[in-house]
């Protein structure tokens, strides 16, 4: 059984205002509070929904580095947050038998850091690294000879006097995740020897998700209620576990059946502002101002920003992403357009008709 060794909890800030968005892909700060017991991530490939090409190329290396005797080829997943790239690192060590080290690059700032990392290893170890991208150039060229050479390059001494020594380390397994591949150097993408990329769900396996999760918590629920979490849930199992667990703490105060149905759900995320797509207020003041101020544009990222009181980058990481997903905006080359779908659909909302 692997054991799970937590270097570091790391989460950016939901907004650079510090508000906490229910449908936001971030960790919450009582998400980060719970603990691998606590939690309703699955611990193997068989209570893992989803993702079923991933899990079968994965099983089959799992199974084929078993085989061998050998550590796992390092492996960077990459892909929206939320879809269960930390998951799916635990679950590998899991099947290994092997020592998870979990962590994130802002955590490895200092070369000491990955030397620490590094010295203290046991063969054949998964090290987890989060965010990975944002490795800084040295702690990455300390990395390239461990990953490939199984060695430690390190300076003794300064100036005239100083030399190098290379110490040699265990084989392991680095697992990289990232949210942006692209702004991984050449040489470190190089050295991963299985490069994976997670999706969103689709709402079958998110209402699958929605049932397991029920189940653990000792939540009863109804088949057309899990469906109407799965269409709000944005193609994202965090996301999901989270309004299962609103609905469940609406219900315990609100509702006297045990049983959580469709109107429970209604009210529950009506209560937070979450509409039958997964739109929460955040997602409905930008539409509203591209349709009732800018005509459905095209308007400029800036002078959204700008109107809404929000960071550019937050727009384009956060909101931006998910309009796009469901075919709501368009990016055109003289600034964003929503679609006829989504002056629809925000007519609809904005006349209360969100639990419709």
């Amino acid at each position: 059984m692997a054991i799970v060794s937590s270097i570091t909890n790391h989460s950016p800030l939901p907004n650079d205002k510090g508000e906490e968005r229910l449908v936001g892909p971030a960790l919450l700060k009582e998400e980060l509070k719970l603990s691998q017991q606590d939690s309703l991530r699955p611990r193997s490939f068989d209570d893992f929904v989803g993702q079923s090409e991933l899990k079968k190329v994965l099983e089959i290396s799992v199974k084929a580095s078993l085989k061998r005797g050998e550590a796992l080829d390092h492996l960077m997943l990459y892909g929206p947050p939320g879809l269960g790239k930390t998951t799916m690192a635990l679950i590998i060590a899991e099947e290994l038998g092997v020592k998870a080290r979990v962590t994130s690059a802002p955590a490895l700032e200092r070369p000491r850091d990955i030397v620490g990392l590094l010295i203290n290893m046991q063969p054949r170890e998964l090290i987890f690294v989060d965010e990975i991208h944002r490795l800084n150039r040295v702690s990455q060229e300390l990395l390239y000879p461990a990953m490939e050479d199984r060695r430690l390059d390190l300076t003794v001494g300064k100036g005239t006097s100083s030399r190098m020594r290379s110490l040699e380390i265990p084989p392991f397994t680095l697992v990289g995740a990232t949210t942006k591949p692209a702004a991984l150097s050449s040489p470190m993408r190089d050295r991963f020897g299985l490069t994976q990329r997670l999706d969103f769900y689709n709402h079958f396996d998110l209402e699958n998700i929605i049932k397991r999760s029920a189940q653990l918590i000792n939540l009863l629920i109804s088949q057309e209620a899990s469906t109407q979490l799965a269409k709000r849930s944005r193609g994202t199992p965090r996301i999901a576990n989270r309004l299962i667990r609103r609905v469940r703490d609406y219900a315990e105060v609100h509702s006297s059946s045990k049983m959580i149905d469709v109107k429970v759900v209604n009210e529950a995320l009506e209560l937070h502002r979450v509409d039958q797509r997964g739109l929460d207020a955040t997602d409905r003041s930008y539409l509203g101002l591209l349709v009732n101020q800018f005509q459905g544009g095209p308007v400029g990222l800036e002078t959204l920003a700008a109107a809404l009181g929000e960071d550019s980058t937050t727009l384009e990481t956060v909101v931006e992403p998910y309009l796009m997903q469901i075919g709501f905006l368009q990016r055109t080359s003289r600034g964003r357009v929503v679609t006829p779908a989504a002056e629809k659909h925000y007519l609809l909302t904005s006349t209360n008709n969100m639990s419709k």
